[in-house]
């Protein structure tokens, strides 16, 4: 039969001594559990034992939920790539922001990346370190358990050679004696004093094995009394480093990525007002056009000198109005044409009138056979009706008139007396409500008047877009604190 290869170092008596210690060990571990031998206890140390191995159950425990946040961060990470270049993908070139999209998306992957791999660099490599001493210490606390059991092996041993009540040295004592009692007298005095050395060497070789056992004992349990409290207390602050470490880059990582998801929504939405105004803008000119083509024309018919008046809706304007005849009363001596030709036109026959009196006189009729009271009390009222509708409409027109133009008097008159802003370009109104959908935009109603500024930094103006003040808050407030920007689309040059 072969014999079995020893490593490097290993002879067959340290092979056999090492095999004798498991035996004696386990021959003392019996006898301990029997009860036949004590055993060396060290309470402050067992509970430094079960301390240790709680602290090892919960490191390790850490370390497997951290590798397992790790890599649900880096599958965030491929997911939110993924969707962001699907977003890439659909934003079409020509539409606004395209550059910034891009830009976004860059940095939207850097900031996962390196949010990763900063949790490995402070949390991951940390926990590994910090769990890497665990091992070596457990192997130290079970070579301390061994040689506890050796020296209380040792122990046992000295302790029944010195009292000479082991079964071995009785066995070997009665073959002495019977030899002694059959030696010759000359020699039973050597084997007495082989005997006693026999004894003697018995004696300091047990005294030599407990001297080395209790020596590397207490070497390797005093190095543990003393780490094992301190590895247990160094884990709060072990604790405290990673939980910081982790919630300072989740921290860190969520605001950075809190403003790039800023600007991107931001961007999306100048996006949608953009695409919005281009629906609306030209149907939004064109009625501007028109509402301001019906003012100048309402203006210019009535504040027109020359121009003709306004047209009542009244029902008498759908005749012709015989005009009231003379208040004169012919004498009897005038002649029948000079009477006629005072009323000229005006008599002719066939004519309506309001009045319900008609008149349907022969052309060739003797003016003298006429009624005059009855004729004058009939064209009385029409000549009332005439003279109260002219003052009526003349009144309506001033109104109108008045209306027209005393606004444009007073706000001509405001804004001359009120000192503009230092950057004030020009004035604008509003001709469409504009609801604001950040801070620093202007909130608009329809006919709200802004004065229009220059930027500060003209690189910070947006394409279609101006910053300016409503024209009420800065005469009230002389405060530019309320400016904003706004939409140029949604408002008129005044």
């Amino acid at each position: 039969m072969a014999e079995l290869p020893m490593g490097k170092g290993v002879s067959a008596g340290k092979i056999a001594s090492n095999v004798q210690k498991k035996i004696t060990r386990a021959q003392e571990k019996v006898l301990q559990k029997l009860g036949k031998a004590d055993e060396t206890k060290d309470l402050a140390f067992e509970e430094g034992v079960i301390n240790f191995n709680k602290q090892l159950v919960e490191g390790t425990k850490l370390q497997k939920d951290l590798r397992a946040y790790l890599a649900a961060v880096k599958a965030m990470h491929e997911s939110s790539k993924h969707l962001y270049e699907c977003l890439d993908d659909m934003y079409e070139s020509d539409w606004y922001g395209k550059k910034d999209v891009d830009s976004l998306l860059e940095d939207s992957d850097l900031l996962w990346t390196d949010f990763h791999q900063k949790l490995v660099d402070h949390a991951l490599i940390s926990m590994d370190t910090y769990l890497g001493q665990f091992p070596d210490i457990k192997a130290r606390i079970a070579k301390r358990d061994r040689k506890l059991v050796d020296y209380d092996s040792a122990r046992h041993n000295y302790a029944a050679v010195n009292k000479g009540k082991k079964k071995e040295g009785i066995k070997i004592t009665k073959p002495a004696s019977l030899l002694e009692r059959a030696a010759p007298g000359w020699a039973q005095g050597i084997l007495s004093a082989h005997n006693v050395a026999q004894t003697n060497l018995t004696r300091s070789q047990a005294e030599e094995e407990l001297e080395r056992a209790q020596k590397v004992f207490e070497e390797i349990n005093i190095d543990l009394q003393e780490e094992l409290p301190s590895l247990w207390n160094s884990r709060v602050g072990f604790y405290v480093n990673t939980f910081q470490s982790v919630a300072g880059l989740e921290e860190k990582f969520h605001r950075e990525m809190g403003k790039i998801n800023q600007n991107l929504n931001d961007t999306l939405e100048k996006l949608e007002n953009q695409d919005m105004s281009r629906k609306t803008g030209s149907q939004g000119v064109r009625t501007s056009t028109a509402q301001k083509s019906d003012r100048t024309q309402d203006a210019n018919h009535t504040l027109s000198p020359g121009g003709p008046p306004a047209i009542p809706k009244s029902p008498s304007k759908l005749k012709p109005v015989v005009p009231p005849p003379p208040k004169v009363t012919p004498s009897m001596d005038m002649k029948q044409e000079n009477i006629i030709n005072l009323f000229g036109e005006a008599a002719t026959p066939n004519i309506s009138v309001t009045s319900p009196t008609q008149y349907d006189t022969p052309a060739t009729a003797n003016l003298l056979d006429m009624d005059l009271d009855s004729l004058q009390a009939a064209t009385t009222p029409a000549a009332q009706t005439w003279d109260s509708w002219e003052a009526t409409e003349k009144a309506a027109v001033t109104e109108e008139a008045l209306a027209e133009t005393e606004p444009a008097q007073v706000t001509t008159e405001s804004t001359e007396s009120v000192e503009m802003p230092e950057s004030f370009l020009f004035k604008v109104k509003t001709i469409h409500d504009y609801n604001a959908t950040d801070s620093d935009e202007l909130e608009l109603k329809a006919g709200d008047v802004v004065l229009v500024m220059s930027y500060e930094n003209p690189e910070e103006q947006d394409e279609g877009w101006l910053m300016g003040v409503r024209e009420s808050d800065w005469v009230q407030n002389k405060d530019l604190g309320k400016k904003g920007v706004f939409p140029e689309n949604f408002t008129q040059r005044m």
